[in-house]
């Protein structure tokens, strides 16, 4: 199977290079597009007043004889008169001077005539339009002046048009344009190396809690200092000592689980030997020495399957809280019904009372276990002939589950209830490892649940033991935490 590629990881300092200075980036350039044409319009103000020039002295050359359409229009403009308006020899000047009517009376009769009208508010005291055009296949600039011309001898209106080449305005506007340009390029510059020192000191705590983890020795699970990198780090810090926590922990279940498993199998494991080489030399009867041998791979068994039950346990809570909802009732009746030859053979009067449903965000097996572990402890102590009660109620406010399991034993002493939940605590070696409570203990725990004990008493004598365990309901009022304590019945 073949892997994909990874995607490249991109370093804070990349990241925020690309995320600030693409904007600033994309803004200047906005901005200098917005510039150049803002530059190109105050140049266009600037020399339209100079074309504005040149049509009304060329206006001035004007002389008129006939009136209205009799008129006859002449004009008197040699080009050396407009020569003192071009700014430089990179510009030309067009000019052409028209009747009313289009016809051509002087200057450059290929220039096309004007087909525009006066602006209602023109931006001089004149008959005046300025508008841009294509002419000998350069762009220029025109203005167009309407020239009333009077004299003795008659009275008319001419159209004066003047053309100048934009070459030299649109070399002031991309001068202009390039000056603004290296302005902004050592900004830019500027900002990118703030960035790149801001970000160095800003990733230096970070880089100082990495070298700080790196360094530790294996066995250091301290959890980091919180208080000596910035705020907005903060969160990060507390992320990595809940991971430490957790690693300690798993450690420190997985040093015990193996310290216990090597001390408690020994003993089972020495006897066994002890019993084998018995049977060898003789020393009891075989059937004697069998018996013993069973009774000791018994144990032995039910020691290791108990220590992996306690790991399976552990296991699963590490593991995501499961949406999967089991119903806690139908576990029970399917535990006391695989526990039933048990309850007939020490003939019980055996009593289950489940008849709400009572569903637990929980994994089917660590309800299974907890029961199973409860209840097979209530049998092994119950006396032969006597009763046995379970019962699975609600809580008042039905955010909560009791089990309740009540044997009529010999119940538990002083000594023993405060070693209680301890692994290895068992009342009596010879029926038991000392792990099911220990195991029904974490169960409860992974669970947000509680679990205790108490010993029954009718006066000052002990009629036997209440074991409850106490678990959330999963409903979408509830919520994880301890249950409630609850009363010995």
């Amino acid at each position: 199977m073949s892997r994909q590629p990874r995607k490249p990881v991109w370093s804070l300092r990349s990241q925020l290079l690309t995320g600030i200075l693409l904007p600033v980036i994309a803004c200047i350039a906005l901005n200098m597009w917005w510039s150049y044409r803002a530059s190109l319009q105050a140049l266009h103000t600037a020399y339209d007043r100079t074309l504005l020039a040149s049509a009304k002295t060329i206006g001035e050359q004007l002389d008129v004889q006939g009136y209205d359409e009799q008129a006859r229009i002449h004009a008197l403009v040699p080009y050396s008169a407009l020569e003192a308006f071009e700014a430089d020899t990179r510009t030309r000047l067009y000019y052409r001077v028209s009747s009313l009517d289009g016809q051509v009376i002087s200057g450059f009769d290929d220039l096309p005539f004007w087909r525009g009208s006066i602006p209602a508010q023109p931006p001089y005291a004149a008959l005046v339009d300025f508008y841009d055009s294509t002419y000998r296949d350069q762009p220029v600039r025109i203005a167009v002046l309407l020239q009333p011309v009077a004299s003795h001898q008659g009275r008319s209106m001419a159209v004066i048009q003047v053309a100048e080449t934009l070459q030299l305005r649109h070399n002031l506007a991309w001068q202009l344009l390039t000056e603004t340009l290296w302005q902004n390029a050592a900004l830019l510059a500027l900002l990118a190396l703030t960035i790149m020192v801001v970000v160095q000191r800003i990733t230096r705590s970070v880089r100082e809690v990495g070298h700080a983890i790196g360094q530790r020795p294996r066995h250091d699970f301290h959890p980091l200092q919180r208080d000596t990198v910035p705020r907005e780090l903060q969160p990060w810090v507390d992320g990595i000592n809940r991971a430490i926590e957790r690693l300690r922990d798993l450690l420190s279940h997985q040093k015990r689980f193996v310290r216990d498993a090597s001390h408690q199998l020994r003993t089972p494991l020495a006897v066994l030997k002890v019993q084998v080489q018995s049977a060898r030399q003789g020393d009891m009867p075989a059937a004697t020495a069998l018996q013993e041998i069973e009774a000791t791979v018994d144990r032995a068994t039910l020691l290791a399957n108990q220590m992996l039950s306690l790991a399976k346990v552990e296991q699963l809570r590490q593991q995501p809280q499961s949406d999967k909802l089991t119903a806690w009732d139908a576990i029970v009746r399917e535990v006391a019904l695989d526990l039933a030859p048990l309850i007939a053979d020490k003939l019980l009067d055996f009593e289950l009372q489940a008849d709400t449903s009572i569903p637990l965000a929980a994994h089917e097996w660590m309800l299974r276990e907890l029961v199973r572990n409860l209840l097979h402890n209530a049998i092994r102590h119950a006396p032969i002939g006597s009763a046995l009660l379970v019962t699975l109620t609600l809580s008042p406010d039905c955010r909560h589950a009791n089990l309740h399991i009540i044997d009529q034993g010999p119940g538990l002493s002083e000594e023993l209830l405060q070693r209680l939940y301890q692994p290895f605590s068992a009342g009596s070696t010879s029926t038991g490892s000392g792990l099911g409570l220990a195991i029904c203990l974490e169960i409860v725990q992974a669970l947000h649940g509680s679990l205790e004990l108490h010993n029954r008493h009718q006066g000052q004598r002990i009629v036997g033991l209440q074991a409850v365990a106490c678990l959330p309901v999963a409903t979408p009022h509830s919520a994880p935490g301890l249950c409630p304590s609850v009363t010995t019945q």
